[in-house]
């Protein structure tokens, strides 16, 4: 990150103006961060602006995305999964220079690397030290400043972006509503805000995850992470044989997930089931929506045009600020 990329945070707790200490080189790897207003520091580290500690709820998303680093990016899986679902939920074009987005928990940057390839103004964070990842999967994107922040406490002045995008994320905050609004607030007028949910439906919480998640999200990660690695390859046969003989409510049988129905190769497939088992049962926190609260959120929030809907994921939202 450069010093000029600097110049658009303020600061996350009283948003007062940031003056940049310790660093001498146009390129920054290291320095701080200190507010003029409430002497507030925060630490430039590896690159990267740390408006968090570094021991917070995401630490196991953390963990995952440097574990599974290039696992889910289209440039490495040769598969336009990631390309897909970014253009298809927000309906945004594929050219958007001049244009400036928040991109609202990165992970290791499969999303990042579609948003970048836009050539729009791009501002990407994780909450986890996922942000690591994002920037050695993405650093050669010179439109791209990554910074690790809170969502709740996001460190530019409100109305700053024409568009905010977060899909995955919100659920797994201590509150997604206020998650949502701190999101809405960076939209400036005739800007966009798209995100998506899990959905909080009867079908959706019929899986294995949301019956042993209050067991498996206490324990070690390590420990978890060695359980799912061992034991989810074993169980994709019989996940596939019963996706085939019954469709996605035959799969929700297996307590795992896995993703052959994309295409994705064995190994890869083998990779997918275990990321996104241990995403499944390990977060702190998993609150999944209906419809009608992200409506309701949209509309609370000053948005019009709003339109929500099933999505790959659960519940899509996208409306305009007034």
């Amino acid at each position: 990150m450069n010093k000029k990329d600097l110049e658009t945070f303020v600061c996350p707790t009283c948003r007062g103006e940031l003056r940049l200490e310790g660093a001498s080189d146009e390129v920054l790897q290291q320095g701080q961060l200190r507010c003029g207003k409430c002497d507030e520091t925060f630490l430039i580290k590896g690159g990267i602006p740390r408006f968090v500690s570094a021991d917070n709820y995401a630490t196991t998303f953390g963990f995952q995305w440097n574990t599974h680093r290039e696992t889910q990016l289209d440039s490495h899986t040769g598969i336009p999964v990631s390309r897909n679902r970014v253009f298809s939920v927000t309906g945004w074009p594929e050219d958007m220079r001049g244009q400036t987005i928040l991109e609202a928990g990165s992970g290791a940057g499969r999303f990042t690397e579609i948003l970048a390839g836009t050539g729009a103004d791009l501002y990407s964070f994780d909450y986890s030290t996922a942000c690591e990842a994002n920037l050695e999967n993405n650093g050669r994107f010179d439109n791209l400043r990554l910074f690790q922040g809170d969502i709740f406490h996001i460190p530019f002045a409100e109305g700053s972006f024409d568009k905010v995008f977060c899909l995955g994320v919100i659920q797994h905050t201590p509150d997604p509503e206020r998650a949502f609004a701190s999101l809405a607030r960076m939209v400036r007028p005739g800007g966009e805000l798209v995100i998506d949910v899990y959905a909080n439906t009867l079908l959706a919480r019929m899986q294995w995850y949301y019956l042993l998640r209050p067991i498996t999200r206490r324990m070690d990660k390590d420990r978890l992470y060695k359980i799912i690695s061992r034991w989810a390859p074993r169980l994709i046969p019989l996940s596939r044989f019963l996706r085939k003989i019954a469709g996605r409510a035959g799969a929700r049988l297996v307590p795992i997930v896995e993703f052959s129905y994309l295409g994705l190769p064995p190994e890869l497939n083998r990779e997918w089931a275990i990321l996104d088992t241990f995403d499944q049962y390990s977060p702190a926190h998993d609150h999944p929506q209906s419809e009608a609260s992200i409506r309701h959120w949209y509309e609370a929030a000053g948005f019009e045009s709003v339109e929500v809907g099933r999505g790959p994921n659960g519940v899509v939202g996208k409306g305009v600020k007034i």
